[in-house]
């Protein structure tokens, strides 16, 4: 049998360890591909195929065939029961950004990607559509809570803000800052931020949106905001005691 499976839930924790008690490390969104390591009373070890992640999940809310046409470009997308009157059967589900579904029928301003479960065309593009203005991907994320290991509108961590970029695109990049930090070349000038500019600490990263902004996922202020790059590289260093370790740019 081969070892590939999907993710068939709008998203599901990644565990550290096989208990909900324990640390969520990251999580998969609805359509993402991963391999099964070992299964566990009612937990099972998986590797993600995107970055090669590894953490337990519960052993449900997946299958085999799968082949994604579609993802989704909204911050979220809410998900229709039945092909009449849809507005009428609105569910509670919500299908997170960057989630890949596969288009199984169409019905006017709607598509269905399982049996009897609708979206809105207005939120989908096509698989291998590329979106090269990032900021136009994480102003979506601005007032969202933070959450550590998070990659979804109901929470996201730094280092999560900053891959959903490239998972979106379809280009690999790491999970965890200590593996973000290494992947491109430092950048030669010092205290002359432009726009897409990474700037790295130890365990934190921000993207800079012109010469004096930045987003970034922040913990203490438990949300996605947009600061001051300086305040914040003083801020960080006199709370955290901790100095900017490296800044790249954002390679597309």
């Amino acid at each position: 049998m081969q070892n590939k499976f999907f993710c068939k839930k709008n998203y599901i924790n990644l565990f550290e360890l096989p208990s909900n008690k324990s640390k969520v490390v990251s999580q998969i969104l609805y359509g993402e591909k991963f391999k099964i390591l070992l299964k566990k009373k009612n937990w099972i070890k998986i590797k993600t195929s995107y970055d090669k992640y590894t953490g337990y999940i519960y052993n449900k809310n997946f299958n085999q065939k799968f082949k994604p046409t579609h993802k989704i470009k909204n911050l979220k997308a809410i998900v229709f029961y039945k092909p009449k009157n849809l507005q009428k059967y609105k569910s509670k589900i919500l299908l997170p950004f960057a989630s890949k579904i596969e288009i199984l029928k169409k019905s006017k301003n709607y598509v269905m990607f399982e049996k009897n479960k609708w979206i809105e065309k207005k939120n989908i593009e096509k698989i291998n559509k590329k979106e090269k203005n990032f900021f136009k991907i994480l102003k979506m994320f601005i007032g969202s809570k933070y959450k550590w290991g998070g990659k979804t509108y109901n929470g996201i961590d730094c280092s999560g803000l900053l891959q959903i970029i490239f998972y979106y695109n379809n280009k690999f990049y790491p999970r965890d800052t200590i593996k973000q930090i290494n992947l491109f070349k430092k950048k030669k000038l010092k205290n002359i931020y432009k726009r897409g500019d990474i700037i790295f600490w130890k365990g934190h990263v921000a993207i800079c949106i012109n010469s004096k902004m930045l987003i970034h996922g922040y913990g203490p202020k438990k949300k996605v905001i947009t600061m001051s790059i300086n305040k914040t590289i003083n801020l960080i260093e006199k709370t955290a005691k901790l100095k900017v370790k490296k800044i790249t740019k954002i390679n597309l």
